[in-house]
């Protein structure tokens, strides 16, 4: 990865990298990171700096992972394989207290440099051989002490010692140096960058300007000057995203939408006047709020949060009710065929025959038989549907509306914003509901949906028997795995359900639209809805049992039909994938069993043992698991067990998760929306960026007079736009 210097002053942020560092290393930056431009390039900070006197801590180094250390030669030594012809190459290496080997094959001439008492970085994958921890054929570059022209002997020695060394998020085939190479490159080429910050938000909190702050976060020379960059640069792309944000909430402010005011004696007032239970305070208030938004002649868009099982549904379902009185529609997007059908179901059993037959609620998937999906788009289409329930089916351009007057996204996690903008543009400024049941701390939300308005619902319907939740330790108990089942079939003895729930669906099969596990899961197989069937079918305390899979690979009609027969009580055990996370509402469900629950995010757990406990039948939720005492993964259970609080897990898991993990890129329509802000820790920053965006954006809300903020503001709607194109 060698290029020729680029000259100083000629290259931009918008340049590619083919020009400045040659097509092969381009190709190689773009593989590994999906950097393409100088901007990108630069943008790839620093995970952390080293000194070349530190050390790193060789014990705690993970398996299995590509990691990059400083560390000393302690010896080296050759010698003979055994089984076949040619060396082996062993180095040792330390940081004073535990010992790591380097080995390599066939390569004898590296003992010239890797001498005792050298330091140096050195890359690659952790394995363990016979017990000890190696990196097998690992790169490296060692530490030189060569004084710079005009320097003495002292000061290189000093510089030497003190300078701090990037350590870049790297791969097997890009090895940090090689991006610090890279780096030098494109810096020394890299001309005046304009500055998105205005200059009276910049100078009134001390912070350097964008070129210098890109120059000392890459290239500092002592520690002050990383640590002014990353304030200077962390501050900057709160500001900018916040820009988005608020450009977006006011260009959707500056649209006219319908008036939807529900009539005395329409739909509305018969629905509620029907409804067998009362309503929480949480709910009247959140549903006088979304009134008074829909009453407005600008366009809602408001993002509403509950816990699980708080009775989101039906305050959508009053929203939709308010539009189908004008004679508009409302359309609601689920983000799997189970829950759209879920919610049909539960939205006709609220209205009753007499009102469904009014708005005819009508559904709309992918895997609807063709004859079938035709007769349900000409039906809405036509206006018939005042009510439409779909999966992204809803934003082809086979499906179009009559008068689309609101559109209500549930579970806003698994869409992006550019989705919700798709379905948005099938009607004239309709109004927007977003509802969620992961509870989103304040920062996050400000972060996330910063261009909705937040309502919450923290009240729990009365009647709710309530849940208890345990994790089954098989790393410590592995006899307790048999005792799960015979705990399963006490439960359908006394006439109840369950539910048991695998991150596969046959051995190394994942979900079509799973969510990755998280990076501390177990090591090895998951396990699956094949192998537990099959488990349980052969037990025999369950063989009496009607058990039956569920999962994202059954075709519309297989699915459809297994939960009509669970929710008829017609089965007594569902083996299903996470396709159950979320809407699916069985009041005789008693048990929820996750296997390998170290696979699932602290908030589908949540999600998941929110499935069960929702009539008078008390909820069990048992979370088995193989992860150790003391892990991240087992810590991560334990938490969720600990409470049925959403928001309080909320928290918990934004601070055991990995960073950078807080928003995906379908919610930031980029690769990772995040470079060096974390939700976790900087909420006062975001607040504080928030007030100063919104403040520059009133005295000038076209950016006129900040060219450099509008180009900013305009690169990151543009990412979000490429982003949702190429996904199809």
């Amino acid at each position: 990865m060698t290029a020729d210097r680029a000259v100083a002053g000629s290259t931009t942020l918008d340049t590619k990298l083919s020009g400045v560092l040659g097509g092969r290393t381009a190709q190689a930056l773009q593989r590994a990171f999906d950097l393409v431009t100088v901007g990108d390039l630069v943008a790839h900070y620093p995970r952390r700096y080293a000194a070349r006197g530190e050390l790193t801590a060789l014990a705690r180094l993970p398996l299995d992972e590509n990691i990059t250390i400083v560390a000393e030669v302690l010896e080296v030594r050759e010698r003979t394989m055994r089984s076949r012809r040619g060396s082996i190459l062993e180095a040792k290496i330390s940081d004073g207290t535990g010992i790591l080997t380097l080995t390599f094959f066939n390569q004898a001439w590296r003992a010239r440099e890797l001498k005792p008492g050298v330091r140096g970085m050195f890359a690659g994958k952790v394995s363990d051989y016979r017990g000890a921890r190696q990196l097998a054929h690992p790169d490296y570059q060692l530490f030189d002490d060569e004084a710079r022209p005009g320097e003495g002997a002292d000061a290189a020695a000093e510089r030497w010692a003190t300078e701090p060394i990037p350590i870049y998020p790297a791969t097997g085939t890009v090895s940090s140096w090689q991006l610090q190479n890279a780096m030098a490159i494109v810096l020394d080429g890299l001309g005046a960058v304009d500055d998105p910050l205005p200059e009276s938000v910049r100078r009134a909190r001390g912070l350097l300007g964008q070129r210098e702050a890109l120059e000392l976060i890459h290239r500092p020379q002592r520690e002050e000057d990383w640590t002014a960059a990353r304030r200077a640069l962390r501050f900057t792309e709160a500001f900018v995203l916040q820009a988005v944000l608020l450009e977006r909430r006011a260009a959707a402010r500056a649209q006219e939408a319908v008036r939807r005011v529900p009539k005395p004696g329409g739909l509305l007032e018969r629905f509620e006047s029907g409804l067998p239970f009362a309503l929480t305070d949480d709910q009247h208030e959140v549903g006088g709020e979304i009134l008074a938004d829909l009453a407005e002649p600008v366009p809602m868009n408001r993002l509403v949060q509950g816990e699980v099982g708080s009775g989101k549904t039906v305050v959508a379902l009053r929203a939709m009710l308010a539009v189908a009185e004008s004679g508009g529609q409302a359309a609601l997007l689920a983000p799997t065929e189970v829950l759209a059908g879920q919610h049909l179901r539960s939205i006709a059993r609220m209205l009753g025959p007499e009102l469904a037959a009014e708005v005819m609620p009508t559904l709309v998937t992918g895997q609807m038989p063709a004859a079938d999906r035709r007769r349900a788009a000409l039906r809405v289409a036509a206006g018939q549907a005042r009510i439409v329930v779909g999966t992204h089916a809803l934003l082809g351009d086979t499906t179009s509306f009559a008068d689309l007057g609101l559109v209500v996204v549930d579970e806003q996690h698994r869409f992006g914003v550019e989705q919700r903008e798709a379905l948005r543009l099938k009607g004239r400024h309709p109004h927007v509901l977003v509802l969620t049941a992961t509870p989103i701390p304040r920062t996050v939300a400000m972060t996330v949906f910063g261009d909705l308005d937040v309502s919450t619902i923290r009240q729990l319907p009365a009647g709710r028997a309530g849940i208890e939740t345990h994790v089954v330790p098989l790393a410590e108990r592995p006899g307790w795995r048999a005792r799960v089942w015979e705990r399963l079939a006490e439960e359908l003895e006394q006439g109840r359900q369950a539910f048991v729930v695998c991150p596969a669906i046959e051995p190394k099969v994942a979900e079509d639209d799973a969510e990755p596990a998280p990076a501390d899961a177990v090591a090895g197989p998951a396990a699956s809805v094949a192998g537990v069937l099959a488990e349980l079918r052969a037990h025999p305390r369950l063989s009496g049992a009607r058990i039956a899979p569920l999962h994202g690979r059954m075709g519309a009609d297989e699915k459809d039909e297994a939960m009509r027969a669970f929710a008829a009580g017609d089965l007594d055990v569902l083996v299903a994938t996470t396709v159950i996370e979320v809407g699916v509402d069985v009041p005789n469900a008693s048990t929820m069993v996750v296997v390998d629950a170290d696979r699932f995010g602290v908030s589908q757990l949540h999600q998941l043992r929110g499935r069960v406990g929702r009539g008078s039948v008390p909820g069990l939720c048992l979370l088995v698991t193989a992860a150790e005492a003391g892990s991240l993964a087992r810590d991560r259970l334990e938490a969720v067990a600990g409470t049925l609080d959403g928001f309080e897990l909320a928290r918990v898991d934004l601070e055991l998760r990995q960073e950078g993990d807080v928003l995906g890129a379908t919610q930031s329509g980029r690769r990772s929306s995040l470079k060096l802000l974390r939700v976790t820790r900087d909420g006062d920053l975001i607040a504080e960026a928030r007030e100063a965006a919104a403040a520059v954006l009133a005295d000038d809300p076209g950016l006129a007079g900040h060219p450099a903020l509008a180009a900013a503001v305009r690169r990151r709607l543009d990412d979000e736009s490429t982003e949702y194109l190429s996904r199809g």
